[in-house]
């Protein structure tokens, strides 16, 4: 089936009237492209530490909305034009040009699929559900991880900086907190590897049904795995659900940025002589996070490299 795709060119300070606009005229969603810098906010959401140099903004939105074949797609533009102009009367909202083009339908929920394969991290396979796992492979630790399209799948060398550090350090004693959660990928590792029981912290709610998900395909126990949604950097109420002189390891995956303010909150979840394994760091910004775990009062024990990513781990004394 083919979609009639719309874009609709607009100034970038008027998109958002111009989508509730579209929204009021039965347009079901709406895809940006814009020049617009991103907030600290929304580097913070993303998994890359530094991002590559943008356009200037040229004060350009182009609004892309697809309608099926089957709507009555002269009705909705009738009214999306309709509401723009009403919206023109008392807002600059640029050309608002609509200009026409056909787009093949294609499964957009499940197309990441294709890209998502199994691997291995040394003797660990990590697979997707959907991938029978080989003969020769049955004896490897196996790892089933569905990512879905909001969290990695694994693949990333930060990500597998963690698991070869987690191999290292974890025990049958373990208690585990993992911040940034996602997929639950290295809590279920920890859990698999022997760890007594995790903990994962994640901003996105969309880790709640991931986690759950990955911990069913991996036959993890539920009490094994207490997942919970906050900011542990600022949201007092997140520490004191999470605890305090709890953990043998903590594990944080996130970006160097966040990794600085975080480290001296999560000292204090800490067991003495416990373990932080920190990634998520491109080589650049190594100084900047062993900086801050030394004067967060923790000593670094050891820094290990895939690429030009760095893991830093280090201990409470």
């Amino acid at each position: 089936m083919k979609w009639k795709k719309f874009t609709l060119k607009t100034r970038s300070e008027a998109e958002d009237l111009v989508i509730a606009a579209l929204t009021e005229a039965g347009v079901q969603g709406v895809e940006i492209q814009d020049k617009q810098p991103l907030t600290e906010y929304d580097k913070q959401q993303m998994f890359v530490d530094i991002l590559p140099d943008m356009p200037d903004d040229d004060g350009i939105a182009y609004l892309n909305f697809y309608l099926e074949p089957e709507e009555d797609q002269e009705t909705i533009l009738a009214d999306v034009r309709s509401a723009l102009d009403e919206l023109r009367d008392f807002l600059d909202i640029g050309e608002c040009t609509i200009t026409e083009s056909e787009t093949e339908d294609k499964d957009w929920i499940n197309n990441w699929k294709t890209y998502f394969k199994q691997f291995y991290v040394d003797d660990i396979l990590i697979i997707p559900s959907w991938e029978e796992v080989k003969e020769e492979d049955r004896d490897k630790m196996i790892i089933h991880i569905d990512p879905g399209t909001a969290f990695g799948t694994g693949m990333h060398e930060t990500t597998q900086l963690c698991i070869r550090q987690l191999k290292k350090y974890v025990t049958h004693e373990t208690e585990l907190l993992d911040v940034g959660t996602g997929s639950g990928i290295l809590s279920i590792i920890a859990l698999k590897l022997g760890a007594k029981h995790a903990v994962g912290t994640d901003l996105d709610p969309c880790a709640v049904p991931a986690v759950e998900e990955n911990k069913e395909a991996n036959q993890i126990p539920a009490e094994a795995f207490d997942m919970m949604i906050g900011n542990i950097i600022d949201d007092q109420a997140v520490q004191d659900a999470v605890g305090y002189e709890t953990y043998d390891i903590v594990t944080a995956n996130i970006l160097a940025d966040v990794l600085v303010p975080l480290t001296p909150v999560i000292v204090g979840q800490l067991k003495p002589g416990g373990i932080y394994i920190t990634s998520g760091i491109l080589d650049v910004k190594e100084d900047v996070v062993k900086e801050a775990v030394t004067r967060a009062g923790l000593q670094v024990v050891e820094v290990t490299r895939q690429g030009e990513w760095v893991s830093v781990t280090a201990r409470k004394p």
